[in-house]
């Protein structure tokens, strides 16, 4: 079966990590305070500016929430399509269902967030994307969302950035 062979640099020329530096990781934890129950906050300027601190120029941006009633995606940033988003999310995971989660019989869990927690598995906590040229690789109408279904509360958000 033939192979393809996938070309990096000219010909003879050393490694990337060679011309460009050593392998670095840059970490930080990003914290904030929602208002709303569900809310979706577009944070890509937050994580570029981090990917900008880190000094690295081309690698990986890793971010992870740090809670289970929250959600990392990417989708464009438009306020009619955010709308129909949650929209879509309290149909889907509808909050007033009998969920055992939220039923003293099976649960010690006295928040009744078990939609959260469902939303929260339905799009998931973590993102890996792409670092080139100091800054976030995104197609054009991609920013990065952040979702919060069980506020208002503080939440914090995990960004490793590693590479070159």
């Amino acid at each position: 079966m033939p192979t393809a062979k996938v070309q990096t640099a000219e010909p003879g020329a050393p490694p990337s990590s060679a011309r460009q530096g050593a392998y670095k990781v840059f970490s930080r934890i990003l914290d904030w305070v929602t208002t709303e129950r569900t809310q979706l906050i577009n944070i890509t300027d937050r994580v570029n500016e981090i990917v900008r601190k880190s000094g690295i120029r081309e690698g990986i941006v890793h971010l992870q929430s740090l809670h289970t009633t929250t959600a990392l995606f990417l989708n464009e940033w438009q306020d009619a399509l955010i709308e129909d988003i949650k929209t879509f999310l309290g149909q889907t995971v509808a909050r007033d269902h009998n969920w055992r989660h939220n039923d003293p019989a099976y649960s010690d869990c006295e928040r009744g967030n078990a939609d959260a927690h469902l939303r929260g598995v339905l799009l998931g906590q973590s993102l890996s994307l792409q670092v080139r040229n100091a800054a976030v690789l995104l197609g054009t109408w991609q920013s990065i969302i952040f979702a919060e279904f069980d506020g208002p509360r503080t939440r914090s958000l995990a960004v490793q950035v590693s590479g070159i």
